[in-house]
């Protein structure tokens, strides 16, 4: 029972005259998690968002660090399991699927 307790994801662009920093901050909490994405281009003031998802919609969820060790233990099984999908959450923080 493995599980993502909290991820932190950092893009920077350095794009001359407005550099832009894009940062992603997801944690656990007791009724699900809570996403929350600060964008930060050149000196402007930075815009944040936050959303959160439920529990029940985050059932079987499959974040980078789980889905690294995913990909370890298929490999090395040699095996591919049928219509493999879980819940992920995209780089924009909204919930998707990641199909194998």
């Amino acid at each position: 029972q493995l599980e993502t307790l909290e991820q932190e994801e950092q893009e920077c662009l350095e794009l001359r005259p407005h550099p832009t920093e894009k940062t992603t901050h997801i944690v656990s909490h007791e009724h699900g998690m809570t996403v929350t994405k600060t964008l930060q281009e050149g000196e402007a003031e930075p815009q944040c968002q936050s959303f959160s998802y439920s529990r029940a919609k985050l059932r079987g969820l499959l974040l980078e660090g789980a889905n690294l060790l995913l990909l370890r233990v298929l490999a090395r099984r040699r095996t591919m399991p049928p219509d493999l999908v879980f819940p992920a959450i995209n780089t924009e923080g909204d919930l998707c699927t990641s199909s194998y």
